[in-house]
């Protein structure tokens, strides 16, 4: 092999800065997704106000993502989910501040990254 040639395959090395390996061929690493809870759901999940959710692909559902950000925590989605699945009433789920419960509800598309917010309505007399 020449030395240009190994010179090409060579990685630069720049001191100081720390490579990340690079990704499993066709793969693509997803940016988690992050489910904020209200105040008084964080009791059901361990008194945790965020639940981090790993992307498996560059977007999912509504859905999905509930079903994986609650495996541990069934109560908790009771409280948010109804029996067949769907936002209870009472709740708003926002993906990036845009309110799913609006639009396609459980289907609406979760982007890798994003930012999900679960809100209960507050009511008194």
């Amino acid at each position: 092999m020449s030395a240009e040639a190994s010179a090409e395959a060579a990685p630069e090395v720049v001191p100081g800065v720390v490579r990340e390996a690079a990704p499993a061929a066709g793969r693509m690493p997803f940016a988690p997704v992050r489910v904020v809870l209200p105040g008084m759901l964080r009791d059901l999940a361990d008194g945790r106000a965020e639940i981090e959710v790993d992307s498996p692909s560059a977007s999912q559902s509504v859905a999905d993502l509930l079903d994986r950000a609650f495996a541990t925590h069934r109560v908790l989605d009771g409280k948010v989910r109804d029996e067949r699945g769907e936002i209870r009433r009472h709740v708003k789920v926002f993906v990036n501040g845009e309110d799913a419960t609006r639009g396609q509800g459980v289907d609406t598309p979760v982007p890798s990254g994003a930012r999900v917010h679960i809100v209960n309505a507050v009511s008194g007399g």
